[in-house]
């Protein structure tokens, strides 16, 4: 129950400006590459971290927002390339890899069938979807994408998923109804970037359930 606890406060706005007040631009900085260049990183909470950032950079003197933008568009960038070169390295043998608490290969095969369907732009549409942006790039690199074509949907996905998460965090941070109902505005902004994905699992599942299972022949 004490390790529940944790990590629910760990999650919550409380937590994450703790974990800012501590650990300073250096810390947000291993937490974006981490998430977006590690395969372990899927649970880490980018989107929020971002958007406190920003709110913090706008009512505290902690954090500068243009260090934020440019060090946070850095770590992003640099993350998926890593995860990239990952996905070269290993390979088809990553999808032959088990599941385990820090791999989550459902993440992965749901990555993989999301790049079959969108192809190279998966890598900028997946920044603004937890668990799936983690595996994008390295999806990318098994998939052998071009390393010219991925750089540029990875800049623009980095940028655009920085600036956005940060600048809205920013503008909000200033406006005294937010800043006393933001651990709501929280949950609300990762709802919302979950949605896609629910609303994808949800399609699927509607699809599979509606395909005739075919009897084997006796």
């Amino acid at each position: 129950m004490e390790f529940i606890q944790s990590i629910m406060h760990y999650f919550s706005m409380e937590g994450i400006q703790e974990i800012i007040a501590w650990g300073g631009l250096a810390i947000l900085f291993f937490i974006i590459f981490s998430e977006t260049g590690l395969l372990v990183g899927f649970f880490l909470p980018g989107d929020s971290l971002l958007i406190v950032s920003g709110f913090m950079a706008a009512s505290t003197d902690v954090l500068d927002i243009w260090q934020v933008l440019f060090w946070l568009s850095v770590a992003a960038v640099v993350g998926d390339s890593v995860g990239y070169a990952i996905g070269r390295k290993a390979g088809k043998a990553l999808y032959e890899r088990e599941q385990s608490r820090w791999f989550r290969k459902d993440h992965l095969l749901k990555t993989k069938a999301f790049y079959e369907k969108y192809g190279g732009v998966t890598i900028i549409l997946a920044r603004f979807m937890p668990f799936i942006r983690t595996f994008a790039p390295t999806v990318a690199g098994v998939a052998e994408m071009e390393y010219k074509k991925f750089i540029s949907f990875n800049c623009i996905g980095g940028i655009s998923w920085v600036f956005s998460m940060v600048c809205a965090g920013y503008f909000f941070g200033q406006i005294p109804f937010v800043q006393r109902h933001l651990e709501k505005a929280l949950v609300l902004v990762i709802v919302i970037s979950v949605l896609p994905v629910a609303i994808h699992a949800w399609k699927e599942h509607k699809a599979s359930a509606a395909t005739p299972v075919k009897k084997e022949a006796i």
